[in-house]
């Protein structure tokens, strides 16, 4: 494997205090070109807004006056003079005087029957006559002459013509059209340019070029916005929808659009100048980055070649080196004080490297030596995890001190076997258990000369003694535990293989009912070995699921329900009216709750109530087993959920067990990630307890 090489101090300054710079000018400069394009565009789009505003209030006020001008045309008299008798040239004389004078460009009259009576205006608009007697009429035209291109637009108005006395002569229709001058009469009101299309059909503009340049790029915002290209230039605009009656063609809409074209220039310098001065101020922390890492390197190199030096064994040599910053003379100093250290320290530890070999040498745990009366000296770090005393605290005390015998009116000291030997001695520790250690003495000669000292090197083997003797009990129970129920079994086989013919049913079954509990035991017993036996291999496995605890008790009921019933022991379930589901192995969780109601039936008195309960934590069902047995004493509750530990050794049950349910209990719970315990029930009793999550 190939290490790479590191690269120099001045190097990696340069490389540093250049990203530094660069990232800072990146995390300034970006967000300000970002605000600075966001600004621009909001100031753009705010003059087009505002010119939308001013356009509709124009064509609204363009609307009130052809309204005003219809009506005024309606209400003369003379008007009404000329349709009684109708005098068709008159009439057409006399309206286009009206025309001119109103600088209309279209008006015509129309009869009660929706016929057209005279026209004044453009003669190529006369084919507009027989649509507009006969069409409901709109603000706004939309239409195609005979002879036109393209569509034309119409800001037209109606009145009824009103007679002083019988029905109304008919109708009067005024029209302006919506031309290239309107277009630019619009620009000059509001400072943007004006656009009438029909549907995507632009009739007029003020742009340059008129309608026979093309749109390019269009690209539509969000609601009636939108962005184009017009001869070559940018612009942003807006729609406003007119609503006309269309004759022939797409309905009008009327468009302001503001020459961007600057907008994006002034963008663009504004960013070519951040950049650049991003550039500049980059190049500039580079340089100056370079000065400095050079200033701080040449010194660092000096004392990193002196260190090079004591790493090669060199003490003896006094640093040299020269700088200009305080902080690294401090350094300097600060490792030429450390050089002298290391040499003192050195040739101290040569001198103890000898005695120290030694020492570990005959280390199998923990080693504490001795002074001649008995003062301990040395106390190792395996010495202070058995026992639980901090070195500080035991080094020139005495060994009978630190080393209180448990049991015995002996002092530690004379228990200790002679040298060679070993003794077995129970000792109290310093947290108050009790403990045996398997205590091997020693005698040795510190190299420097001097009086001989003892070294003790002991183990813990409290573990070892107490599975000696719970295996010792185990032995002595297990024939006991088996023997019983096959007794049992057997007896009532044999009776029934005799009698059952003539036995009465209750007898019947109790026999039955004997067998069963035989077997369950039996069952029970082989489980919890099997289980115990699995967890000791490291095979032992939890497969939890969603499981309803519910059906669980009820298996776990229906199963343990025989033996209550021999006790004449009374089973209370309560339960709340909601219980979720967990996540649990539903047969290692009966296999729990077997176990720990025997434990209750068996030193709970006969008559006794039992209670399984259940509440929800969060997250948690906490599930609890409630008995009247004699309780668990305080201390024994430590190792209670121990392999070969009986729920109450001292108890005077009188009742025998392997100390195995309570195991194979704690290890199906935290295999469910769940906790046990045992706590007092009030009035007598213990309340056994597990959690299981919820699924």
């Amino acid at each position: 494997m190939t290490v790479p090489r590191p690269s120099s101090l001045s190097t990696q300054l340069i490389l540093s205090f250049s990203a530094l710079v660069l990232l800072a000018t990146l995390v300034v400069g970006a967000p300000a070109i970002w605000l600075l394009q966001q600004q621009l565009q909001r100031q753009a789009w705010a003059q087009v807004d505002q010119g939308r505003q001013a356009v509709q209030a124009l064509y609204a006020a363009h609307q009130n006056e052809m309204a005003a001008l219809a009506t005024l045309t309606a209400e003369r008299p003379s008007l009404a003079a000329l349709l009684r008798p109708l005098d068709a040239p008159a009439l057409v004389s006399y309206l286009d005087t009206l025309r001119q004078g109103a600088e209309l460009d279209l008006i015509a009259v129309c009869s009660t029957g929706d016929q057209p009576l005279a026209l004044a205006g453009d003669m190529a608009q006369i084919a507009l006559l027989p649509s507009l007697c006969t069409s409901p009429l709109a603000p706004y035209l939309a239409t195609t002459v005979p002879s036109g291109v393209l569509p034309q637009a119409w800001l037209v108005a109606a009145q009824e013509i009103a007679s002083d006395s019988g029905p109304m002569l008919g109708k009067v229709i005024v029209g302006r059209w919506l031309d290239e001058d309107f277009a630019g009469q619009m620009r000059l009101q509001t400072g943007l340019d004006h656009t009438l299309l029909a549907g995507e059909l632009p009739l007029v503009t003020s742009l340059p070029g008129g309608t026979a340049v093309l749109r390019q790029g269009e690209a539509s915002a969000e609601g009636d916005h939108s962005t184009y290209a017009w001869a070559g230039r940018p612009y942003y605009a807006a729609h406003i929808p007119l609503e006309p009656v269309a004759l022939g063609t797409a309905a009008l809409t009327a468009e302001v659009a503001l020459n961007v074209t600057d907008v994006v220039s002034t963008g663009q310098r504004v960013i070519a100048a951040l950049v650049a001065s991003m550039v500049l101020a980059t190049t500039a922390g580079a340089l100056l980055s370079t000065l400095v890492a050079r200033r701080i390197s040449r010194p660092l190199a000096s004392l990193a070649a002196a260190a090079t030096d004591l790493s090669q064994g060199n003490l003896s040599t006094p640093l040299a080196f020269e700088a200009h910053m305080r902080e690294v003379a401090l350094v300097g100093q600060a490792l030429e004080g450390a050089r002298v250290d290391l040499q003192r320290t050195v040739d101290e530890l040569r001198a103890e490297k000898a005695w120290t070999d030694h020492l570990l040498s005959a280390i199998v745990e923990g080693i504490v030596t001795l002074d001649e009366g008995g003062r301990i000296t040395f106390f190792s770090h395996g010495a202070e995890r058995i026992t639980g005393w901090a070195r500080d605290a035991v080094v020139g005390q005495s060994c009978d001190f630190v080393f209180q015998t448990a049991g015995s009116d002996r002092p530690f000291s004379a228990l200790i076997a002679g040298e060679g030997g070993r003794s077995k001695i129970p000792v109290v520790l310093h947290d108050g258990r009790q403990a045996v250690l398997a205590v091997t003495r020693a005698r040795l000669l510190p190299p420097e000369g001097g009086a001989a000292r003892v070294a003790l090197v002991f183990r813990d083997i409290s573990e070892e003694e107490a599975v000696r003797r719970l295996l010792s009990h185990f032995l002595a129970n297990v024939s006991h535990e088996f023997r019983t129920p096959l007794s049992a079994i057997a007896a009532s086989v044999e009776l029934l293989l005799d009698q059952a013919p003539d036995l009465p049913p209750e007898e019947l079954q109790e026999l039955l009912t004997s067998l069963h509990l035989g077997v369950l035991n039996l069952q029970k017993l082989v489980d919890n070995l099997l289980e115990s036996a699995s967890i000791e291999a490291g095979r032992f496995r939890v497969h939890p699921r969603p499981a309803h605890l519910e059906d669980i008790i009820a298996e776990v009921i229906g199963v343990m329900q025989p033996l209550l019933d021999r006790q004449g022991q009374q089973l209370m379930v309560e339960l709340p009216a909601i219980l979720p589901l967990v996540a649990a192995d539903p047969r290692r969780t009966v296999q729990v709750l077997v176990n720990l109601l025997s434990n209750a039936s068996k030193y709970s008195p006969d008559q006794a109530e039992i209670v399984i309960s259940a509440r929800v934590q969060e997250g948690w069902v906490q599930v609890a087993v409630a008995d009247q047995g004699p309780g668990i004493p305080p201390e024994h509750r430590r190792d209670l959920f121990r392999r070969f530990a009986l729920p109450g050794p001292e108890n005077g049950s009188g009742q025998p067990g392997f100390g195995l349910g309570l195991s194979v209990v704690k290890a199906i719970v935290e295999g469910h990630a769940g906790q046990v315990g045992v706590d007092d029930r009030p009035g007598g009793g213990s309340i056994f307890w597990f959690t299981l999550p919820l699924a």
